[in-house]
């Protein structure tokens, strides 16, 4: 079976070892801050460089070229340019929330899509996760990972709005994160425009105003931008701090 060492042993790097070890892979190692890494292409058929994205460049130069060991990085943003100091190169970057390695695990295994791009056996990573590899463009990837980041750190901080008013109004969290997680399912299912629904998507500023009313001060900027980007997407007009229902 394939062999593979990774250098970073962040939630990242030890879901991806943990995912490929299940698969069958041999993992050779999970190499950290104070290794020595020049020597980890060796005796490897995939290096995985896991480390933040300011210091994969440093870290691919440290280590010493191998012609047959391919050379990952698994940022999001970067293109191929820090790794390509190697001669087999590419990116693996997981479209999935990796919060701990066991959930990374599950994450990883579940027909994750992966953005790819570079040397091909990136492909034979892919592959043996059973994940459904898609190629992005140098030019579209600090978009790409913008994208990514709205989907899941914009989204979670959204969920902790929802704990903070759940707790305020005496009413468990999980029952609104449940129709949220419900509304994501219906926007990947018809879109964000037909899964809209709510005072926003029908204009009814009346209702609005009465959240604005009862909502903490703290949360009422948030509530609002967001209202009003609900309403322009039903091409409903906006409705700001004190206005009057129409």
């Amino acid at each position: 079976m394939p062999s593979v060492r990774v250098i970073g042993p962040g939630r990242a790097g030890r879901s991806l070892a943990r995912a490929l070890a299940e698969c069958g892979w041999t993992v050779a190692g999970v190499l950290g801050r104070g290794d020595d890494v020049r020597a980890a292409a060796r005796g490897v058929d995939v290096l995985v460089i896991a480390t933040p994205d300011g210091a994969v460049a440093d870290v691919a130069a440290a280590v010493e070229p191998i012609d047959s060991t391919l050379v990952l990085h698994m940022s999001g943003s970067l293109t191929l340019d820090p790794v390509s100091c190697h001669p087999r190169h590419g990116s693996l970057h997981p479209l999935a929330s990796l919060p701990d390695p066991e959930t990374g695990v599950r994450a990883l295994l579940d027909s994750c899509p992966v953005a790819v791009a570079g040397d091909p056996g990136v492909r034979d990573v892919t592959a043996a996760l059973g994940a459904r590899a898609f190629e992005v463009p140098d030019e579209a990837r600090a978009l790409y990972h913008a994208t990514a980041a709205v989907a899941a750190n914009h989204v979670v901080a959204l969920c902790a709005q929802v704990e903070r008013l759940a707790e305020a109004c005496g009413v468990a969290p999980d029952a609104f994160l449940s129709m949220a997680a419900s509304v994501v399912r219906n926007a990947a299912d018809r879109g964000a425009a037909d899964a809209l629904t709510g005072p926003a998507a029908r204009g009814d500023h009346a209702t609005i105003e009465r959240h604005l009313a009862a909502l903490p001060p703290e949360e009422i900027d948030l509530y609002l931008r967001l209202a009003n980007e609900a309403a322009a997407l039903a091409g409903q007009p906006g409705i700001g701090v004190g206005d009057t229902a129409a």
